[in-house]
């Protein structure tokens, strides 16, 4: 029986192996491993604290807030700043960025972007909900306050990414660039254990996952592909939480498309908080992530903090496919572009 390796262990051997780290990202993907734990004990019991429902208020994006949404979201900030390593967080949820006082007159190296809880509005139904991180190394100087520029950094040039999903048990997944590794909570220890291992994305799958109620709404070239996928015999999976979805494609292959529509002509996912993270997560597992009009999403200039984008991500073999649709049917897009 082999022993069992937990987050922190895994965390910390890893840095061992690299002569140049200080341990200040360490101990930030703890306190997100530490912040995860308790989210995660809420929704457990979330019909038992009455945190079930909708927030009266909308979150910066426009979209009705749920109750759980807004505890992630304070939890999160109420681990990251008591942390040090952190000098700030922008969230789906919030407007504007936070700025972390320096803790032992100590200012953090790093921020964070989050979306707290992705797929909030499962949440009643008892239907997978997850967290999304990703983690940049601050360009302004580490004796200043942050600023948005910290924040606006394409996903190439994250240090780390990863993502937490709440379901029949909870996994967290992360990459700091080398590979890709899950951990399952084990409830009667309380901690992340290494469960899987350097994981790859598989070459092409068998699943297709898009909102196909939109149909009619997705421009000409994402119907004929999404119908090549279902001439194909490919089984739609579609949770509505991004997290879940992009999850079942990691583990057996296929592709998650979340297309620009009539009302949200740039796209609706957030290009800050869902598309680079899980953009990163795939590629680093062998995967691909584009817009709808081929660009690379890791090498997406953000300008603002509540950007949108649209995006296909999953199987590599699949996103070449794909490319070959859109240069074949959609205005203005050369073959050569890809």
């Amino acid at each position: 029986m082999h022993r069992i390796e937990t987050l922190d262990e895994f965390i910390i051997k890893r840095q061992k192996s690299h002569s140049t780290a200080t341990g200040e990202l360490t101990g930030l993907l703890r306190d997100i491993g530490l912040a995860a734990k308790i989210v995660n004990r809420e929704v457990n019991k979330a019909g038992l604290i009455n945190i079930l429902g909708k927030y009266q208020e909308e979150n910066a994006s426009g979209e009705q807030v749920a109750k759980l949404d807004i505890y992630a979201n304070e939890r999160l900030i109420d681990f990251l700043k008591t942390s040090g390593e952190c000098a700030g967080l922008a969230s789906e949820e919030l407007e504007n960025y936070v700025k972390f006082p320096p803790r032992n007159e100590k200012q953090g190296k790093y921020v964070v972007v989050v979306d707290p809880l992705d797929g909030s509005s499962n949440i009643d139904v008892n239907v997978s909900v997850g967290t999304i991180f990703g983690i940049y190394r601050r360009l302004t100087p580490d004796d200043q306050e942050v600023e948005e520029r910290d924040f606006l950094q394409p996903g190439l040039d994250l240090v780390a990414a990863g993502y937490v999903i709440y379901g029949t048990s909870t996994i967290l997944v992360y990459s700091t660039g080398h590979g890709v590794n899950g951990f399952t909570l084990d409830p009667s220890i309380g901690e992340f254990c290494l469960s899987h291992r350097d994981i790859k994305i598989p070459n092409e799958g068998p699943y297709y996952s898009v909102n196909q109620g939109y149909y009619l709404k997705f421009d000409l070239e994402m119907r004929r592909y999404i119908d090549y996928c279902s001439d194909l015999n490919l089984r739609l999976r579609y949770i509505g939480t991004m997290v879940a979805d992009i999850h079942r494609i990691l583990f057996q292959g296929g592709v998650f498309l979340y297309p620009n529509t009539r009302k949200y002509p740039k796209g609706k996912l957030r290009l800050l908080y869902e598309c680079n993270p899980l953009a990163y997560i795939v590629e680093q597992a062998g995967g691909k992530a584009l817009n709808v009009k081929l660009d690379r999403i890791l090498e997406m200039i953000p300008e603002e903090l509540h950007q949108r984008s649209s995006v296909i991500m999953g199987s590599p073999a699949m996103i070449d496919e794909m490319a070959e649709f859109v240069q074949r049917y959609a205005p203005n897009i050369p073959a050569e572009s890809q």
